[in-house]
């Protein structure tokens, strides 16, 4: 039986394939740039505003919350509006809100800032995960997941090297607005490359999607359960890793850069190597259930290397371990969106990943709020850190008990 997603539709060009996937690699790449760049300056914003421990952790807690309450309507607005207007809409929003906190005064006016910016950003995954899924080819697909759930890492990696030079220049609000002002670039090249996509398939660009359907299915709980289980260690890598170098190794405001950009080089590492490693497999013979779930669990053994970087009195090698586990974490995640493209029926898959999303914001969220209580009554950075080691195993054990055998979607499950 073909898949929903192969038959009819256009062919697509080679240029045209290569120029969806950078404009969607751009988009997510932009996506953190812009939610990073607090956290980066936090001993500088920590100093003017005299901020604790605490008013940071619900500075951050209150984005995770607001992004998972966004969350539950992006992927009816996504599927509703289609990928082109969603996202173009989204990178406004989330732009404007960016450069706004450059006026911000008080922890209040942040959380206003931040909880706008959170709401403008919860739709890039899904958009982009839909737009693979309607407009790629099948061959073209894990591969494009694996490049654009790069970008994440690329935007972690260009940021810590830009706003501490660019703060130490210019002043911190420089650093909200230049970055802000980025979006508004792509933006441009979004509305003009994308006038003229087409999807491949039979599956249309906008579509309605029945909750009640995609809540009593197993495959949609493996995804959400699973990014529950591990997009905690992302935001505690994204949001406290700077705290944690200059708390823990002293280093100053212009030092961080580098130790932050290693860490996320080796989580793009992690997601390039994952787009290889799955069909890889598959071509040495393995099955997709086995292909997909060794992968997951090679990257699971080796985020256990994180942990260690608490014994280490050197902040470079620390920075390689926890690197290591963002490696871990991106191979990860990409095993799980290319899951979900598997599995998931085309209609339901924004929907889908914005629920995962909305779990692992709500996991996020938590840490977040963990970190900030364990530092404050002196347990330091140690209950994370065990988190984190764990994490991968249990999602992985997750996936196998609700989905012990996984199954391409055809025409007939959609």
């Amino acid at each position: 039986m073909q898949d929903a997603r192969e038959g009819g539709g256009a062919a697509v060009g080679r240029g045209a394939v290569i120029g969806l996937i950078a404009l969607l690699f751009l988009g997510n790449a932009l996506n953190y740039v812009d939610r990073q760049v607090l956290a980066l300056l936090k001993p500088t914003l920590e100093a003017e505003f005299g901020w604790s421990d605490q008013d940071y952790a619900h500075l951050g807690s209150s984005f995770q919350f607001a992004a998972a309450a966004a969350l539950l309507a992006v992927g009816w607005f996504v599927d509703r509006l289609g990928v082109r207007w969603a996202y173009a809409i989204a990178v406004t929003v989330w732009s404007l809100a960016g450069a706004a906190h450059a006026l911000a005064n008080s922890v209040q006016q942040f959380v206003a800032a931040r909880i706008v910016l959170a709401v403008g950003e919860t739709v890039s995954t899904p958009a982009g995960l839909k737009a693979a899924a309607i407009y790629l080819p099948a061959k073209n697909r894990n591969l494009a997941i694996g490049v654009v759930n790069t970008a994440s890492n690329i935007g972690a990696i260009i940021t810590p090297l830009l706003v501490p030079p660019l703060a130490v220049a210019f002043g911190w609000k420089a650093a909200f607005v230049v970055t802000g002002a980025l979006g508004f670039v792509w933006l441009a090249g979004w509305m003009f490359g994308t006038r003229n996509l087409k999807p491949i398939g039979s599956v249309p660009e906008r579509s309605p999607v029945n909750w009640g359907v995609m809540l009593s299915d197993r495959r949609t709980w493996a995804v959400v359960g699973a990014k529950f289980l591990t997009d905690c260690v992302w935001w505690f890598v994204l949001f406290w890793m700077p705290d944690y170098f200059s708390r823990v190794y002293g280093l100053k405001q212009a030092e961080l850069g580098w130790p932050i950009a290693i860490i996320f080089t080796l989580a793009a590492l992690g997601a390039i190597t994952s787009g290889g490693l799955y069909p890889l497999l598959q071509a040495r013979g393995a099955s997709m259930n086995r292909a997909r779930k060794l992968s997951m669990l090679l990257f699971a053994i080796v985020v256990l290397a994180m942990p260690l970087a608490l014994l280490i009195h050197d902040h470079w090698l620390a920075a390689v371990l926890i690197g290591l586990g963002l490696f871990a974490h991106q191979g990860f995640s990409t095993n799980i969106f290319g899951m979900t493209a598997d599995v998931v029926p085309a209609t339901r898959i924004a929907s889908v990943i914005a629920l995962g999303a909305v779990a692992g914001n709500l996991a996020g969220m938590g840490i977040i709020e963990l970190t900030g209580w364990s530092l404050k009554n002196g347990h330091g950075y140690v209950p994370m850190f065990a988190i984190c080691g764990g994490a991968y195993l249990a999602a992985l054990a997750w996936i196998h008990v609700v989905l012990p055998n996984l199954d391409k979607v055809h025409a007939e499950a959609a």
